[in-house]
C-alpha cells in the first residue's frame, strides 16, 4: 500500500486533520521547503541512523544537520552512525527512499525529534514519495507518534552584536 494511503487512513481513524500537497520532484527538503513556499524549519527531515547497532529514525527541521556526537551524549550511546539505504531500504514498503514521513513507530522503530521541529505550530514531511508532502499540526503529531524529544543537532550560537 502507498505510504500516502496509510497516512491518510491513520489520520482519518485517528481524527486528525491534514492537508496534503503536490510539487514537482524534489529530493531534499530546502528544495520542498521552496517549491511550497514555506520556511525549511517546518519541514521535518527524516535521517536514519544506526545507534548501538538499531536503526532508529531522526527528525530535524528541514534546515539542520544532525550533529552524530550530539545524537551520542543524547541518547547515552557507545555508537552512532548514519545508517545506509541497505539497512533501512527494506523497513519501509510502499516509500520512495529518501522520502519516508516521520512516523517509525508504524514500522516498529524508535523515533526521535529534535527540540527545534516542536517549535512550530506546523509541520510539514514528505508523503513517502517525492511530490507529495503532508501539514499536520505538530500537537497531532506527538499525539500519533510519540516521540522521544532529544537534542540531535548543534545549537547555533548566537552572536553579539
Amino acid at each position: 500500500m502507498p505510504m500516502i494511503k496509510k497516512l491518510k487512513e491513520l489520520f482519518d481513524e485517528t481524527k486528525v486533520s491534514y492537508e496534503v500537497y503536490n510539487h514537482p520532484l524534489a529530493y531534499t527538503a530546502q528544495e520542498i521547503a521552496q517549491r511550497q513556499h514555506f520556511s525549511g524549519n517546518e519541514m521535518a527531515k527524516v535521517v536514519m541512523l544506526k545507534v548501538d547497532g538499531k536503526v532508529v529514525m531522526a527528525v530535524v527541521t528541514g534546515n539542520q544537520k544532525v550533529h552524530l556526537p550530539t545524537v551520542r551524549a543524547s541518547l547515552a550511546a557507545y555508537e552512532v552512525s548514519l545508517a545506509t539505504e541497505d539497512e533501512f531500504y527494506s523497513k519501509f514498503p510502499g516509500c520512495e527512499i529518501g522520502a519516508m514521513p516521520p512516523f517509525g513507530n508504524l514500522y516498529g522503530l524508535p523515533v526521535y525529534v529534535d527540540p527545534a521541529v516542536t517549535k512550530d505550530e506546523s509541520i510539514y514531511f514528505n508523503a513517502g514519495n517525492h511530490v507529495q508532502t503532508v501539514r499536520i499540526r505538530y500537537k497531532d503529531f506527538e499525539k500519533l507518534v510519540n516521540p522521544q524529544v532529544v537534542r540531535l543537532t548543534v545549537e547555533k550560537k548566537k552572536h553579539a552584536a
